[in-house]
């Protein structure tokens, strides 16, 4: 019998346990495939899981899948992670989950840590630091490209432009911090919703769209879990235990001032609040690693967010890197390797548990939220907002990359950081004008731009032109 097959039988005997739709082996074979494709960020990560899920193997419909995204997109944390854990929960149940999600970011997290490594280690080599600032620009078109896809999707009335407007001069100009601004994102989009329904109408696409295809597998054979408290009480417990024990180890042994009780406790947080994708929060992280913590420079900001982009896996998974140049240079008693690999697998631990505790706490409740509509104004809210954030994120990534030296004015109570145009870098804005000719122009692949951009930087280094990144 078929993989394509099976599901059909299972689905057309409903009184059969629901805990596994299809075999468990297939779908772990099939999320590891996913795994391994996972490049370009949020919007690359989706479109791999619709062809294979919902395209080739038909294992869930259209509808569903685009309403179980709807209700990730509310949640803060990577949206795609979380959209794997959901359909692998309607697939296999808890296991399913589990392993949708641990694989999603699995090979990320052994890529990323790998080139962290390289990074730390020779990071001061002609071929390293020419990649690097080859990469770097590329970065910067990346980020603009997702400003524009997003704008084009979110803004579709002059309220929602204004939303993002307010949102980016809070950030840039105003320092207000992202949780603030991402709270009233959230009421001005409610309110909106209320008393001026007609701005919303842009932001309503996903429940229109009509199944092309039936699924192999009917709605009704999902699996299935009506809300209880004690299912709450059950993942609430054992989440916060398996998020928290980590930090409070690491606490107890290491200290509360060391850089391992800072660092995941400032992840824990960052966690909660990552509304809008990874781009939304970076320049919130960038800021606190930068400018508060000292972990890392204003330019490695944006070579670990290379790094990023070069690996499968969530873009937030930069944390890691952050979290290892970090503990590198600030060890302790411990070995500075090991300090490191243990930061970054910390880090990435306290990123990640949250998605598995929403997913799992909410999924129950998930089909009472479809017709809400003011949980849905309120998101729309959120998106309008985040391309400010996005853009204030291109803003700050722009003068640290292109320019080797900024200066800050202050004007009340407003605080702007302007380039010094006599350092403006030759080779790297030569070099996010290609990276923004192939993306937006000839629509190359993101990571055919950044294997591009990367040549290009290698090639001016070992040929002795300087570069400032």
């Amino acid at each position: 019998m078929t993989e394509g097959t099976w599901p059909r039988k299972r689905a057309l005997d409903p009184s059969r346990p629901s805990a596994d739709v299809i075999p468990f082996r297939s779908a772990v074979r099939t999320w590891f495939a996913i795994s391994l494709q996972t490049f370009g960020g949020p919007a690359g990560q989706i479109a791999v899981m619709q062809r294979t899920l919902v395209d080739e193997k038909r294992w869930i419909g259209q509808r569903r899948f685009l309403h179980a995204l709807s209700y990730c997109t509310l949640l803060p944390g990577p949206e795609a992670q979380q959209l794997a854990i959901y359909v692998g929960w309607l697939l296999n149940g808890i296991r399913g989950g589990l392993a949708a999600g641990i694989l999603f970011v699995l090979p990320g997290v052994a890529a990323l840590l790998g080139l962290s490594v390289l990074y730390v280690a020779a990071g001061d080599s002609t071929i390293v630091t020419g990649i690097f600032a080859g990469l770097a620009p590329a970065v910067l078109a990346i980020v603009a490209q997702a400003v524009v896809r997003i704008a084009g999707r979110a803004l579709g009335h002059p309220a929602l432009i204004a939303l993002a407007v307010l949102a980016f001069l809070a950030l840039a100009v105003f320092a207000i911090p992202f949780p603030v601004v991402i709270g009233a994102a959230a009421l001005s989009g409610w309110m909106l919703g209320r008393w001026a329904p007609s701005t919303m109408h842009a932001a309503q696409g996903h429940a229109q769209v009509d199944d092309e295809r039936p699924p192999l597998i009917s709605d009704d054979a999902l699996h299935s879990e009506g809300p209880s408290r004690r299912h709450a009480a059950l993942v609430l417990s054992l989440g916060l235990l398996a998020w928290g024990v980590p930090i409070a180890l690491v606490a107890m042994f290491t200290g509360v001032g060391s850089v391992f009780t800072e660092q995941s406790l400032f992840f824990s947080g960052a966690a909660l609040v990552t509304f809008g994708g990874a781009y939304a929060v970076l320049a919130y992280v960038a800021q606190q690693a930068v400018e508060v913590y000292g972990w890392l420079a204003p330019g490695e900001m944006v070579r670990g967010l290379a790094l990023a982009e070069t690996t499968p896996g969530p873009l937030i998974m930069v944390v890691q890197f952050v979290a290892f140049v970090g503990a590198f240079r600030d060890p302790g008693a411990l070995n500075p390797w090991i300090a490191a690999i243990i930061a970054a697998l910390l880090t990435t631990w306290v990123t990640f548990v949250p998605c598995f505790i929403f997913i799992f706490l909410g999924a129950p409740y998930v089909e009472r939220l479809r017709g809400n509509r003011g949980l849905s104004s309120a998101l729309t809210g959120i998106t309008a907002a985040v391309v400010g954030v996005i853009a204030n994120l291109a803003v700050y990534f722009a003068l640290h990359t292109l320019f080797a030296d900024t200066s800050t004015v202050t004007w009340g109570s407003a605080v702007f950081e302007l380039p010094d145009l006599s350092t403006a870098q030759p080779v790297p804005i030569a070099i996010a004008l290609v990276a923004a000719l192939l993306l937006f122009r000839l629509r190359w692949s993101v990571l055919h731009t950044l294997g591009t951009c990367a040549l290009l930087g290698l090639i001016t280094a070992l040929m002795g032109v300087p570069a400032q990144f």
